[in-house]
């Protein structure tokens, strides 16, 4: 078995004294892990930093065993040194990426949103909305996706305000006034690129994404949402990396 394609590095671990574990998002092969030798050289210490963009190509005997393969930067990821929140949605959106994806199926979609999510790092104003969608693409591609689009009650596609937890599906204000404490937030964003960002409203997102990624993803293994995205949430919420 043998592939060349373009790929994101979500991260990697030594292994040995000389080689790595890589993690990696192709754009047409989905999530693969391959042993990288001499990863821990100074020469590819730093492309297997989570978000650098490279050519992954993969070599294996099977399609069951861990391959082989090496890494070539086709760009740089982004440098986020000295912006600590930004780097923690960069850790974050890799962890997740790899932690809710299953390994080889194709995610295309995924790989392409990942790369603007990369792009949009370097700006705070816009980039914590965008790591919320980014979310939303996510539980769409392992078949969980929230349903936006109308009103679960009346069919309207007026004042959406409100998630049911049970379907994931939009309550519009009227319709779920009186059950607003059982219901999950819908920030404007989520329905329109259009709409501005209000006080609380990334929080309101991450809660909502956080929900669903938990009930469908995590519980099921007996798992909590990923330390990474707990500190993301606070980080975000409070402004801060800690």
């Amino acid at each position: 078995m043998e592939f060349e394609d373009e790929a994101i590095v979500l991260g990697a671990r030594m292994h040995g004294e000389t080689g790595a574990i890589v993690h990696v998002l192709t754009e047409t092969h989905g999530v693969y892990a391959a042993h990288i030798a001499g990863g821990a050289s100074r020469r590819l210490k730093p492309i297997l930093q989570p978000g650098t963009p490279v050519v992954f190509t993969y070599r294996a005997r099977n399609a069951d065993q861990l391959g082989q393969a090496t890494l070539e930067a086709s760009g740089q990821g982004p440098d986020l040194l000295d912006d600590p929140v930004g780097l923690l949605g960069l850790q974050c959106a890799a962890a997740m990426t790899r932690e809710v994806l299953p390994e080889r199926e194709r995610h295309e979609g995924a790989f392409h949103a990942l790369n603007a999510l990369l792009r949009a790092l370097a700006i705070p104003e816009i980039w914590p909305a965008i790591y919320v969608r980014y979310e939303t693409g996510l539980l769409e591609e392992v078949g969980y996706g929230l349903d936006l689009s109308a009103c679960a009650v009346t069919g309207s596609h007026d004042d959406l305000i409100y998630v049911s937890p049970k379907s994931g599906r939009a309550v519009s204000r009227d319709s779920g006034e009186a059950y607003r404490d059982k219901l999950l937030r819908l920030p404007p964003f989520l329905l329109s690129s259009q709409g501005g960002l209000s006080a609380g409203d990334i929080e309101d997102g991450l809660k909502l994404t956080g929900f669903f990624l938990e009930r469908h993803v995590f519980h099921p293994h007996n798992r909590p949402l990923p330390e990474i995205r707990q500190r993301l949430s606070a980080a975000l919420t409070a402004g801060r990396p800690d």
